[in-house]
């Protein structure tokens, strides 16, 4: 909301963590918090590949991870990271080589288990390829995978035996000097997930990567992340997220930026603020919504909008947004700008017009940018 100041009870105090650069994205630190997502087409496909990541990048994507199987994908790399936009995460497991051909093929960062690389040497050979083209890593344990060893230890997965392997991970990349990293501790489970994070937000520095693993379809997931994420968020915690839908990975990002923008702590794109309808309402809500969303999709300002169907709301949250639509009766809905009434527009031209109100409102807030900019120069 560009005109109204935050209050002092909605922000939130990130974690104090060390920044490491995925690529040309800062995480960690004082650095926005990066939203991910993963491709679902063959690596070996590169044009799908391409059009993906692409796609996610239009979306918001800061970082999009890639998997990483075999030889053949690892050299899909090459072109891959070539035509696209973004940073790229080869996801490796076992395989060595393949951590060390991604690295030289454009990876901007490996996501590996230090522990299922295999003997000490091949985990060195893989930090010295990361070393040797600017690589981060990011540490993936998960409860689904724990090593043998902790779950004889503890009798199953647990946030002690989660947090265990992630710290034994780190000594491993620390032995070798290598200290561009960020860690998760992904599960399925909303509350091991969350107490794993909370444990390790408090034992080490590195960056923390946040995600409700194998969450689930584009609902049910959905409200899973929001629950883990969100909790974990409200605390401070977390340098990068990714929601795990089975869905298109341009439904993850979205949802990530939902979750954060619902915080204070990421803004892109317009915010709708709509009623769920009643009686009362002077136009069909619904409708306007769907039809809204899709025509300002391509809005990437921070912009927000409430669209209320009748005034026993309408007035009070027009207050608090940028663009505003009340319906009031007999056709006409009342126009606000900036919270202040501004003028009456009739139902059947109100998309079109507050398309339009929305597409030059972002014109001016991004003119005002560059001149801010130029003028610091």
């Amino acid at each position: 909301m560009s005109h109204n100041p935050i209050r002092p009870w909605r922000n939130i105090e990130r974690r104090k963590s060390r920044q490491i650069m995925v690529g040309n994205v800062p995480v960690g630190g004082d650095a926005p918090i990066a939203v991910q997502t993963m491709t679902n087409t063959l690596t070996t496909d590169v044009k799908a590949t391409i059009e993906q990541v692409q796609a996610a990048a239009e979306a918001g994507a800061d970082i999009v991870r890639v998997s990483v199987p075999d030889e053949a994908s690892s050299a899909a790399l090459k072109e891959i990271t070539r035509e696209v936009t973004v940073p790229i995460v080869a996801d490796i497991h076992f395989h060595y080589q393949r951590g060390i051909e991604a690295a030289r093929n454009g990876a901007a960062c490996l996501r590996i288990n230090p522990g299922n690389i295999g003997k000490p040497e091949r985990v060195r050979e893989v930090i010295a390829a990361a070393k040797d083209n600017g690589c981060s890593m990011r540490i993936g344990v998960n409860a689904g995978s724990l090593e043998k060893h902790l779950l004889e230890k503890y009798g199953e997965p647990c946030p002690e035996a989660m947090v265990e392997s992630g710290l034994e991970h780190i000594r491993i990349l620390q032995d070798n000097d290598f200290h561009e990293f960020k860690i998760s501790v992904k599960a399925s489970d909303v509350f091991l997930s969350a107490a794993a994070y909370y444990a390790l937000a408090d034992a080490t520095d590195a960056p923390l990567h946040l995600g409700i693993t194998e969450a689930g379809g584009l609902t049910s997931g959905t409200i899973k992340s929001s629950i883990g994420l969100g909790n974990l968020l409200w605390a401070g915690i977390g340098d990068t997220i990714r929601v795990s839908l089975s869905a298109d990975p341009v439904e993850e990002i979205k949802v990530g930026f939902e979750i954060l923008k619902s915080l204070n702590l990421r803004h892109r794109g317009v915010n709708i603020i709509s009623c769920p309808s009643c009686a009362r309402q002077g136009f069909d809500v619904i409708k306007t919504v769907e039809a809204l969303e899709d025509r300002l999709a391509h809005v990437h300002t921070s912009i927000s909008l409430s669209i209320i169907g009748c005034v026993v709301n309408g007035p009070g949250e027009a207050l608090m947004t940028d663009v505003g639509f009340t319906g009031g009766g007999a056709g006409h809905g009342m126009v606000y700008m900036a919270g202040k009434q501004d003028h009456r527009i009739d139902n059947e031209s109100m998309i079109d017009h507050i398309v339009e109100l929305v597409e030059a409102k972002a014109a001016e807030i991004e003119a005002e940018k560059a001149a801010a900019e130029e003028a610091a120069q």
